[in-house]
């Protein structure tokens, strides 16, 4: 039978990182292609201890249906949290608990985007988002990164040439791929831009609390005093990631047309996931928790960064992230980047190419995103020194 799939999904294409992913099932491959925590950074005797407990003291509220919004408890607690630590909620704002911030995008998506619509948004970006924004067939309008964030008069013309844009799509903290953070004066920018302008602003901060280097910056959402700010959050980089609970928080009437779409869709985030979150932060450290995230991390990327500056052919240029889980290298001008990923796979080390993270799902790079969270300190040594022999003889 020929199957006819709907135009929405038809022209998406597999995700690079997860076709790449599977080169890494080969235990002799080291792979700097994955976002994930580290595997030290789980808090996993607190999440067995606190599951059991639930499961001792509440199992039918733990396993049954209950409401879309979210887990009450956890509702009111990440009201509090997100106010203490960054400045987020006003009285036009609502909280909705979603299974990880990927669904917090999508819903976004669903409620706002109609066929043809524009979305603005940086270039590179994390391709999970692109892809979301691809599937409800929209057209992406990518605006060029520099070293503290977007290009603020790039954004501005493409909000010139494109006034059916419903919103600019942006990772402030740590951007996912490039490891940039952005800063006050360009968040500044771009809220008055997008209030000028009339358009949202999606902004997507799952690794805000991994900052090991450098100030905290102000999320933009703090700055939002006209309700033109969706806020995604999430416990993946913090907690964990197969828990699958993120939250969004923006104003009542968005809230209340992504609590239908999520109706739609998978009906309310599993509730013991929700439980153990809330349960985690009454009961533990929180602040203790992420200080010791942000030492693995600040450990690793400088292991990472030592390495590359000691390996590399001097012309690959590298980012130097504040904090996050990804570090962005950039090979000399005209270099063949799938051709170096390639014969990167080859010596058993593998990367996302650049290309997988572009608005132009045609477009070319000459940039590769590494990952120093997931791989040990022997795996980075190894595997760096395999890719920095790899850059002496192509460049």
């Amino acid at each position: 039978m020929r199957y006819q799939f709907s135009q929405k999904i038809d022209s998406l294409q597999p995700s690079a990182i997860r076709e790449i992913l599977k080169a890494t099932a080969d235990p002799s491959v080291i792979s700097f292609a994955a976002g994930n925590p580290a595997p030290e950074a789980f808090p996993v005797e607190a999440v067995r201890k606190i599951t059991h407990e639930i499961l001792e003291e509440y199992p039918i509220l733990a396993l049954q249906y209950s409401v879309t919004e979210g887990y009450q408890p956890l509702r009111d607690r990440l009201v509090h949290l997100v106010k203490e630590r960054y400045g987020i909620g006003r009285d036009f704002d609502q909280i909705l608990v979603v299974s990880g911030a990927q669904q917090g995008i999508c819903l976004a998506a669903h409620c706002l985007l109609d066929d043809g619509d524009k979305v603005i948004s940086e270039n590179p970006s994390f391709i999970g988002s692109l892809n979301a924004f691809r599937s409800f067939r929209s057209q992406l309008v990518g605006v060029e990164m520099g070293p503290d964030g977007i290009d603020t008069e790039k954004l501005e013309q493409a909000l010139k040439t494109n006034p059916n844009t419903k919103f600019i799509y942006t990772i402030p903290n740590f951007q996912n791929p490039t490891g940039i953070t952005m800063s006050l004066e360009k968040r500044k920018e771009v809220y008055r831009l997008a209030l000028q302008y009339g358009v949202l602003i999606l902004e997507d901060n799952p690794y805000g609390e991994l900052r090991f280097a450098g100030d905290d910056v102000p999320t933009i959402k703090s700055m939002d005093t006209e309700g033109i700010v969706i806020y995604c959050g999430s416990f993946s980089k913090v907690l964990s990631p197969g828990l699958r609970v993120g939250y969004v928080v923006a104003p009542k009437e968005i809230i209340a047309k992504m609590t239908v779409a999520k109706q739609s869709s998978d009906v309310h985030t599993t509730i013991l996931s929700q439980m153990i979150c809330e349960r985690f932060l009454a009961e533990y450290d929180f602040d203790a928790h992420i200080a010791g995230l942000r030492e693995i991390y600040r450990k690793k990327s400088s292991l990472m960064i030592r390495q590359i500056d000691q390996n590399f052919h001097p012309a690959v240029t590298h980012t130097n992230p504040e904090g996050g889980l990804f570090l962005w290298c950039t090979l000399p001008k005209g270099s063949d980047m799938l051709a170096f990923c390639k014969a990167a796979v080859d010596r058993g080390v593998a990367m996302v190419p650049g290309s997988a993270f572009l608005t132009d799902d045609h477009g070319t790079s000459e940039s590769v995103r590494l990952n120093f969270s997931t791989p040990t300190d022997a795996q980075i040594v190894d595997g760096i020194s395999r890719l920095g022999d790899l850059t002496k003889k192509m460049f």
